[in-house]
């Protein structure tokens, strides 16, 4: 795990669509115009005929794009992923961002994943993927939302890192209503390659973020940060277990494990806390020294 490349994911100054008609058509135009608001050269690839309402640039191939995008967010079917990945790579495309889902069952014509063959992609061009099976990524800060979220976040400087699209989406809407803004807001998805680990040290660096809201289904690694952090554990019981499991295809660990983990690499005390519900005076006492819009109350 590394931190690499990531500046290109959580900073870019260009932002490339690779789209198709696999159910993010609706939301995909709002984030679009989000990001022309903000300044950012935006375009469309692989688009179907009925997004050219977009008001952007369309392009039929990664070939004919005119200008290296820094980020690429993916909302293509699972056999086409890997394709794209190699065509932005070779462009040199360093992140991109894939919504789509089903790339663990779906498989090559060599019989290996085509999570796998993404990766694959990836690697020879140091290209990061965020995802894939994700929502996406928000930055309020520099205006970035490439993501297909139906509401935008306020700025502040409370980072929130969710496994969970629906939760995502739910903190969203909660924290909006309350003014509570944030630095970053990143949804994993099933975490194939950027995960925990490399957007904790990330952020860990980041100025503008002072504090870490977690919600974990599954741990692959863990690693040493400097920034307080408030986790949400998924999968105490069995029912949330099997969710958790469903979702990021990893297995569900004892709570004892999770917190021996965290406590081994977070240098302030982690209070545990059984319920989501019971997150807000932990919230409170980590972001004490937080302006109010990033305090979790």
């Amino acid at each position: 795990m590394t931190v690499r490349n990531l500046d290109h994911l959580f900073k870019p100054a260009s932002v490339a669509w690779s789209a198709r008609a696999i159910g993010h058509t609706v939301t995909a135009p709002r984030c679009f115009a989000i990001c022309g608001l903000a300044g950012f050269w935006a375009l469309c690839i692989r688009s179907t005929p009925n997004m050219c309402s977009w008001g952007l640039p369309r392009l039929s191939g990664c070939g004919r794009v005119p200008e290296t995008p820094e980020l690429a967010v993916i909302c293509t079917p699972p056999q086409t992923v890997p394709g794209i990945i190699a065509a932005l790579g070779a462009r040199g495309t360093k992140a991109a961002i894939v919504l789509s889902a089903g790339l663990g069952a779906a498989r090559t014509a060599g019989g290996k994943t085509v999570g796998a063959a993404m990766l694959e992609a990836a690697h020879p061009h140091l290209l990061r993927v965020l995802g894939p099976n994700c929502v996406g990524l928000l930055v309020p800060g520099i205006g970035l939302n490439a993501s297909f979220a139906h509401t935008s976040a306020v700025a502040g400087h409370l980072a929130m890192v969710s496994q969970s699209g629906a939760l995502t989406t739910a903190m969203l809407d909660w924290a909006k209503t309350r003014g509570i803004g944030f630095s970053h807001f990143v949804s994993l998805g099933e975490s194939a390659d950027a995960d925990f680990g490399d957007v904790i040290d990330y952020l860990g660096s980041d100025p503008e973020t002072r504090a870490i809201l977690l919600y974990i289904e599954s741990i692959t690694a863990a690693r040493k940060l400097n920034k307080p952090v408030i986790a949400v554990k998924a999968g105490r019981v069995p029912a949330a277990a099997k969710a958790a499991a469903s979702h990021t295809a990893g297995f569900g660990f004892y709570p004892p494990i999770a917190r021996t983990l965290v406590e081994r690499q977070i240098r302030s005390a982690f209070p545990r806390r059984p319920w989501l519900a019971e997150i807000a005076p932990s919230g409170q006492a980590r972001t004490a020294q937080c302006p109010p819009s990033c305090v979790v109350a």
